[in-house]
């Protein structure tokens, strides 16, 4: 009985470092979602810049002015390309967070585990050891 007290302790330090594993891993989810996102704009982006067709066809004041959209399209996926690279670098520094909080949960489960089958053989070992008390007082009780 002396061993569950810390085995509860324990248990609850377990269930505590799954719920962080857990919120970890939704935050990581979060974030890949956010990335798909990023890849979908720059891609929607390049489709843009590609569908202005060329600027060197139409008159002076078209060609300067698909020129211009061209150039403010391109500098728009660099600035997303540079914000992509930011939130990868984020996502890599959360993916190290969610490996560590995983082998911690990890450890301390299975520590809980040796514990507690430990804490299972003591109190069979106690239910034996009063078992066999009982049956040597019935025993010296039936001698004459």
């Amino acid at each position: 009985m002396s061993m569950v007290k810390p085995l509860d302790s324990l248990k609850r330090l377990v269930e505590l470092r799954s719920r962080e594993v857990d919120r970890l891993s939704a935050d990581m989810a979060s974030r890949q979602g956010e990335r798909a996102r990023y890849l979908g704009n720059l891609e929607r982006l390049e489709q843009l810049r590609a569908g202005a067709g060329a600027s060197g066809l139409a008159s002076p004041a078209l060609a300067l002015n698909c020129a211009d959209y061209k150039q403010a399209v391109t500098a728009i996926a660099a600035a997303h390309r540079e914000d992509l690279a930011l939130h990868e670098a984020d996502m890599a520094l959360a993916q190290q967070a969610l490996i560590a909080a995983a082998r911690r949960h990890e450890v301390l489960d299975q520590v809980h585990a040796r514990k507690h089958g430990e804490a299972q053989r003591q109190a069979r070992a106690g239910e034996q050891k009063q078992q066999d008390d009982l049956a040597a007082q019935v025993w010296l009780r039936g001698q004459p």
